[in-house]
């Protein structure tokens, strides 16, 4: 090569290199958000977190937000959707949500936001080593099964059969279950497990709890809220689920993990995946922080008393 020409090369690589810099730099990271029902409050508080870490909408991250507005067999395309757009983070909030992200990835990373049991549904390896692609957190959920029933209990002293309401094809019903059952054992109580696959099926459970003569129903976190709370209504069937949103909307009590940080800490994940860090090596975080709702307007329409020591207890009374 003689030397003229080696030099027209050496200039031509250094006029692009500015270039090559820039669009690496113009790189805006994409996130895919993957929910099972409403967007909110998952959307403005993940949000939240992300814009006191730093991030702006439209200028240094992109948003694609995908639901399956309760009907989670929609998940799966969903999921895919977001893997041929070819986000850098997949978001999930709920277990299925993460199931469905899953299945459809095993090269982007998927932040957990949360899972009602990640260990327990084979999602992840370990709380600490989680291994893989996905990462995030627990809502312990499964764990404060047993807790909805000492609820039962407190409001209901003479309860004795309590129906557990789940979807069968969730694979978080498995440890929901599991950890039902055994709080059952512990408090005496006969466990009736009443499964729906669908909003089609939830007049037959229900007649089914009638006739049974259940005396109170914890609900599957994930179950879509409105038409479950509208036959406890119907039914005068006290209610307990681990998703503040149900006592919100007109179930008797909710317990569980703070929303607003499982939510936040999200975007934390999400921040140090776009900076480098393999999900693999982020360990999974639980709930160190729990809220108790109770709705006393339901309660008034049930005709219950809540013990006055219950609702001292409580972090918010709907009245």
């Amino acid at each position: 090569m003689n030397r003229r020409r080696f030099l027209g090369i050496a200039g031509m690589a250094v006029a692009a290199w500015p270039l090559v810099t820039r669009a690496q730099q113009t790189h805006v990271p994409i996130v895919g958000i993957l929910l099972v029902g409403n967007r909110e409050p998952f959307s403005s508080v993940f949000r939240e977190g992300l814009r006191e870490l730093g991030y702006v909408e439209q200028q240094n991250i992109l948003l694609e937000v995908r639901s399956s507005e309760g009907r989670p067999n929609l998940l799966s395309e969903l999921a895919s959707d977001l893997v041929r757009l070819g986000v850098d983070v997949i978001v999930a909030s709920e277990t299925p949500a993460v199931q469905a992200a899953k299945q459809a990835t095993s090269d982007i990373p998927i932040v957990m936001a949360p899972s009602g049991d990640p260990v327990g549904t084979g999602l992840i390896a370990s709380l600490a080593r989680p291994g893989g692609n996905i990462t995030g957190l627990s809502a312990a959920t499964a764990e404060l099964a047993g807790k909805s029933l000492e609820l039962v209990r407190e409001i209901l002293p003479s309860a004795h059969r309590v129906a557990a309401l789940a979807d069968p094809m969730n694979p978080f019903t498995k440890p929901f279950m599991e950890q039902v059952q055994m709080g059952g054992q512990t408090l005496g109580f006969d466990i009736r497990p009443v499964m729906v696959r669908g909003a089609e099926d939830y007049g037959a459970a229900f007649s089914s709890m009638v006739t049974e003569r259940i005396d109170a129903v914890i609900v599957q976190p994930t179950l879509p809220r409105k038409g479950v709370i509208d036959l406890t209504l119907k039914h005068r069937l006290p209610s307990v689920s681990g998703n503040r949103a149900f006592a919100e909307t007109g179930g008797l009590i909710s317990y569980s993990a703070t929303v607003a940080d499982r939510y936040r800490n999200a975007a934390i994940y999400v921040d140090k995946i776009l900076k480098g860090t393999k999900p693999a090596d982020l360990p999974v975080q639980q709930p160190t922080k729990f809220e108790l709702v109770i709705n006393l307007k339901t309660a008034k329409v049930l005709g219950l008393t809540v013990p006055s020591s219950l609702l001292a207890r409580a972090d918010e009374v709907i009245e």
